[in-house]
């Protein structure tokens, strides 16, 4: 019976993929877009509008929670590899998020990008290689790449260059180690702030990449095995 369940499962979110393409156009008109999709889980959430709200990373990273022991499993998993960023990271934003893990990073903290421009920099190269150290020691995970800007200049520009910085971190980690299947992209543009953009403090907030961190269906199946044994 529990394998029956979990086989009807995969067969709903088959067919749920099968209807990406057209659920994604909602995220668009409402100010939010999703790039190219590789990770199922993360590709799943986001393009069947689940984790909308205050935060898209942090609801996608909710939306992606399994429950019972084996998300208790995965759980103490997502702590060993937050506290391993935090470690390398000291200047970036990690929160432990249902059984995921959210990393941000503001123009303080190690992922910059010069005005107008998606080219990542040297430090900020440095700082993605010790992410992705971290990311190679756990390959049962996906991986959501948000960009974000503040609110000056137009709203399609602000969109268009998040988009651009989100995909110059996505090409960055498929380039070194993590593969393209485990990450999905979105960006909102200035839609979604975290700080107020009436300060230059605020907008320096604001103009940010999330990273937020799931376990794919490898992880979950690995947590579901050890969780029957117990």
């Amino acid at each position: 019976m529990r394998n029956l369940k979990y086989i009807t499962i995969a067969l709903l979110a088959i067919f749920i993929a099968s209807c990406g393409a057209v659920k994604n156009s909602n995220n668009q008109q409402r100010g939010t877009a999703i790039g190219a999709a590789g990770g199922t889980i993360l590709g799943l959430i986001i393009g069947n509008n689940v984790g909308d709200g205050d935060n898209q990373t942090e609801g996608a990273v909710i939306g992606a929670v399994v429950g019972g022991v084996a998300g208790n499993i995965i759980g103490r998993r997502m702590d060993k590899q937050a506290q391993e960023i935090s470690q390398e990271l000291p200047g970036a934003e990690v929160e432990r998020v249902g059984e995921g893990i959210v990393v941000t990073f503001d123009e303080g903290s190690g992922v910059r990008f010069a005005t107008n421009q998606a080219t990542l920099n040297t430090s900020s190269k440095a700082t993605l290689d010790k992410l992705t150290n971290i990311m190679t020691k756990y390959p049962g995970t996906e991986v959501l790449v948000a960009g974000h800007t503040d609110d000056q200049g137009a709203a399609e520009y602000n969109m268009d260059l998040s988009k651009r910085r989100a995909q110059s971190v996505v090409d960055y980690l498929a380039t070194h180690n993590i593969s393209r299947d485990r990450i999905t992209m979105t960006y909102s543009g200035e839609a979604d702030p975290r700080s107020t953009n009436e300060t230059p403090e605020g907008r320096a907030e604001n103009r940010r990449v999330e990273i937020g961190i799931v376990a794919g269906e490898e992880m979950r199946e690995d947590a579901r095995k050890e969780a029957e044994k117990q």
